[in-house]
């Protein structure tokens, strides 16, 4: 299974959820579930605001907006040592 970069398409939009972290690198099968899986782990304040009632609508969410994200396939990141 490939490894896919995924990062906000403009550098400074607030709903990305990794202050100080340019891109996340995850496994998927393709880019697109490589997005479902981000937005799963990363799904925005959970139930959205008090004019927004809706789970995983609130601020910081990428969902219904495709065009948001960049999803590229790379190599494996290298292991964190601590």
């Amino acid at each position: 299974m490939p490894w896919f970069a995924v990062r906000p398409r403009d550098d400074a939009d607030p709903r990305w959820p990794l202050p100080g972290k340019a891109e996340i690198v995850l496994k998927a099968e393709d880019p697109d579930q490589a997005r479902v899986k981000f937005e799963e782990a990363y799904p925005s304040q959970p139930f959205g605001s008090p004019a927004v009632p809706v789970p995983n609508a609130g601020l910081g969410s990428f969902r219904g907006d495709p065009d948001a994200l960049v999803v590229t396939e790379t190599g494996e990141p290298p292991a964190d040592r601590a």
